[in-house]
């Protein structure tokens, strides 16, 4: 399989979960410490986040990475060095987005790597580490995501946007925004 094949694949790969996998948090810091060490200046602070960053909880096999900026004008200024550290976008997708923008890594067909570049400390950094923290410290709501999730993924399987969407109302209960 050459890039372009590989990438098609991962674009288009299946919403599917997996049992918590001890090697994730791992495969974080070697990928923070890779970006650390190629960005020094842009970024500020990096963090595990999503499913794979909660010990125990069902997930999609993905490292979701937020990484800190000072401004999305610096986000969106990242785009081509990160391109060239080997992650893709969509720079639609990303045009659309006033909080955040979104790069993907990926091998063998499959996606390994999504990386949230937004404001340090700003209301998007906030959020996204307090359910975070909110899930590590309630198995039991971590225990409902995770039926939540497994419900969704039957009903989302072939479409992550979707899928994603279904959360929202869970993630927005328990960040108390709505």
């Amino acid at each position: 399989m050459n890039d372009a094949e590989s990438l098609h694949e991962a674009i288009h790969e299946e919403v599917a979960l997996q049992s918590y996998n001890d090697a994730w948090p791992a495969m974080f810091v070697a990928e923070r410490d890779r970006l650390l060490a190629l960005f020094p200046v842009n970024i500020i602070d990096m963090e595990h986040i999503g499913s794979t960053a909660v010990p125990g909880l069902l997930a999609k096999p993905v490292i979701d990475i937020l990484a800190g900026v000072g401004s999305m004008a610096m986000a969106r200024a990242l785009t081509e060095p990160l391109l060239e550290a080997g992650y893709g976008t969509s720079a639609e997708f990303n045009a659309k987005l006033t909080d955040r923008q979104w790069f993907m890594r990926w091998a063998d067909g499959r996606r390994t790597h999504h990386l949230h570049v937004v404001v340090h400390r700003g209301e998007e950094w906030a959020e996204r580490l307090r359910f975070r923290d909110a899930l590590r410290a309630s198995p039991l709501l971590a225990a409902r995501y995770a039926e939540l999730k497994a419900g969704l993924v039957v009903q989302h399987a072939n479409d992550r946007e979707a899928y994603t969407s279904a959360k929202s109302a869970f993630v927005r209960s328990v960040l108390g925004l709505s």
